[in-house]
């Protein structure tokens, strides 16, 4: 080596130093400034709840968010929190009825003020269920207040239930009446070359009917008018009755809205006070003025003296910790579509719901309590999370069915596993019918020049390749699983109703019900809501003292994180940007529009077979 080369190589080794002592410093100026950010989150998140103070004679402030669900999505990633694409905006519906319940026992606590600008939806049930426990706080002697810029049907059901109502002068009170109504892909699918191969049972199981037609048949068309009726029923009868209206008001205003706003110079405020929908015409300011002097003077960005829901149930959990005792119901939710195997929140998955039902057999807890919000899915992933209810049965805990929005189709099937089966009036169930489906796409294929071809050993070898002719003997064992898992499907539900098949039958083969009427027909024991199913259960227990034990997925840390984060990010600023922006306005109407085609997506079922209910979208 000269003497050239070896200084060459010193100097190269001394500047190599240097970079890599850089990169050290500065992965370690990262990893301290990534602390010191999670320390001051951590601050903000958990530290300001000890300040926490709830005014004598404060108002409860009820705001939710977004849309009402039963179980929360997954939480947000870093991106979109940052900005990145939004998550949906979410308000649980029983942490708004634990809140409203803690504030009707709370003596600090004078009344409750509805705020319902940024309520982007919900079903009827879910409505329901904390109009329930409006009326709770309202038989306590403490009134109930609503006050909006404008009010959407959904926001509209939950604000009859207030002794009085604000409208903006410039507002409006937007009742339709409800609808189903979806898009049909046939001539799409014939257009793009795909044939899809339909296998069903029954008259009614219209699931598959976007992809075979291009409009509603009319037994789809009779069935869903009927349950859509008499769910308007039960929302214009209670509104109505909360409001001390003769029973044909809603419809009345709703067909005769040109002429009511002629009368009112077209003015839909003023229409809706004429209609005594509303109490009162104020803008914002003036509604916060006479609440002020209502409840009292506030001190905070809410105007008038009040606490809002979200902190003062954190705070309530905080400082009213149960006595400890072994008396526990547990407590799970099951929301979305059926798939086999595991499965994120938002959907549920045969595996990661076995998980949690088995978790609640090793906890020991007396009773379960299994929440469902779903219209279906796999009929194999039904009837595994069928038998884990079984087998809890049989470990000696009662088991309570509480169907949410909907709990049809294969989230039927899972109900027949309970000792009893609770529907609110309003919830979808039925639904009992199964179809499969099989889309194949060889003749897409041969237009673009591919073409398939080969040997096998069997008449079956190689029948079931999507880019492949289904061939008459592999229709044939589809349509025969069909049947089979159908008739499978009546003689659960028979043996689980104390009925027989052959009069199951009549009211299944893909027939939507509503549970006011699912009771009547013997499908579902009670009505009533989440609540009254945990009493159920501890009742078939045989407890007196209990506390409600929620057994959820385990979070990552990381998720846990982003849960924290999402709870703390101003949620009405959230969904006014998802409700306002004109793309994200778009993707929202666009949606529903697609839904069929998403939904083939969670076409993965072993044997193609589905329990599945396309018109199960409760309004």
């Amino acid at each position: 080596m000269t003497e050239s080369t070896h200084h060459k190589g010193f100097i190269r080794r001394f500047f190599g130093g240097i970079g890599g002592a850089i990169t050290w410093l500065r992965r370690v100026f990262t990893n301290l400034l990534f602390l010191l950010v999670l320390l001051f989150i951590g601050m903000v998140i958990f530290g300001k709840e000890e300040q926490l103070t709830i005014p004598q004679g404060a108002a409860l402030r009820v705001a939710p968010t977004g849309f009402l669900v039963d179980e929360m999505s997954p939480p947000r990633s870093f991106p979109g929190l940052l900005g990145g694409p939004p998550g949906p905006v979410e308000t649980r519906v029983k942490d708004v009825v634990d809140a409203i319940d803690f504030a009707a026992r709370d003596k600090r606590i004078s009344s409750v003020v509805l705020e319902l600008d940024y309520l982007m939806g919900a079903n009827l049930s879910k409505l329901e269920e904390i109009g329930a426990a409006l009326q709770r706080f309202k038989a306590a002697d403490k009134p109930v207040y609503a006050i909006g810029d404008n009010y959407t049907q959904a926001q509209y059901f939950l604000a009859s239930h207030a002794d009085k109502i604000y409208l903006n002068p410039m507002g409006s009170v937007l009742l339709t009446g409800f609808g189903s109504y979806r898009n049909y892909f046939k001539s799409a699918l014939d257009k793009l070359k795909v044939n899809f191969h339909v296998f069903r049972v029954g008259d009614y199981k219209d699931f598959i009917e976007p992809y075979t037609r291009d409009d509603m048949s009319p037994a789809s068309r009779d069935n869903n008018q009927r349950w859509l009726n008499e769910l308007w029923t039960e929302y214009t009868e209670q509104v109505t009755g909360l409001r001390n209206l003769p029973p044909e008001t809603l419809d009345g205003f709703i067909n005769e809205l040109p002429q009511r706003l002629s009368a009112n110079d077209g003015s839909w405020a003023e229409a809706a006070l004429e209609q005594q929908l509303v109490d009162e015409l104020a803008g914002r300011r003036v509604a916060i003025d006479a609440l002020r002097k209502a409840i009292g003077e506030g001190e905070d960005e809410i105007g008038y003296k009040g606490i809002d829901a979200n902190k003062y149930l954190r705070n309530q959990k905080l400082t009213h910790i149960p006595t400890p005792t072994a008396n526990k119901v547990g407590l799970i939710a099951a929301t979305g579509s059926i798939v086999d195997g595991e499965a994120p929140a938002g959907q549920i998955g045969s595996a990661s719901l076995g998980k949690l039902i088995r978790q609640a057999r090793e906890k020991e807890v007396k009773a379960l309590v299994l929440r469902v919000d779903s219209g279906g899915g796999s009929a194999f992933a039904s009837e595994a999370i069928r038998q884990e209810l079984l087998a809890t049965r049989e470990a000696g805990i009662p088991v309570v069915l509480s169907m949410g929005s909907v709990a049809a189709s294969g989230g039927y099937w899972i109900a027949t596993g309970a000792d009893r089966i609770w529907a609110a009036p309003s919830t979808i169930t039925g639904s009992i019918g199964v179809f499969g489906a099989f889309p194949t796409f060889e003749e897409s294929l041969e237009s673009l020049g591919i073409y398939n071809d080969g040997v096998g050993t069997t008449e079956l070898s190689g029948a079931m390749r999507l880019d492949r002719p289904l061939s008459e003997s592999a229709a044939n064992i589809l349509q025969q699983g069909v049947e089979n898992t159908y008739t499978r499907f009546l003689r659960i539900v028979a043996e689980a109703r104390g009925s027989t098949p052959e009069e199951v039958h009549k009211i299944a083969q893909g027939q939507v019900w509503t549970g006011r009427a699912a009771q009547q027909l013997g499908l579902v024991d009670e009505l009533g809501y989440l609540d009254d199913a945990i009493a159920s259960a501890a009742q078939l227990a045989e407890l007196e003292d209990y506390e409600v034990l929620e057994i959820k997925r385990q979070l990552t840390p990381g998720q846990r994180l982003m849960q924290a984060l999402s709870e703390n990010i101003d949620a009405s600023v959230a969904a006014s940007l998802q409700a306002n922006l004109p793309l994200g306005a778009w993707l929202s109407s666009l949606q529903p529009a697609l839904e069929p085609l998403t939904e083939l997506r969670n076409f993965r079922d072993p044997r193609a077979l589905y329990a599945r209910c396309l018109a199960c979208s409760s309004p």
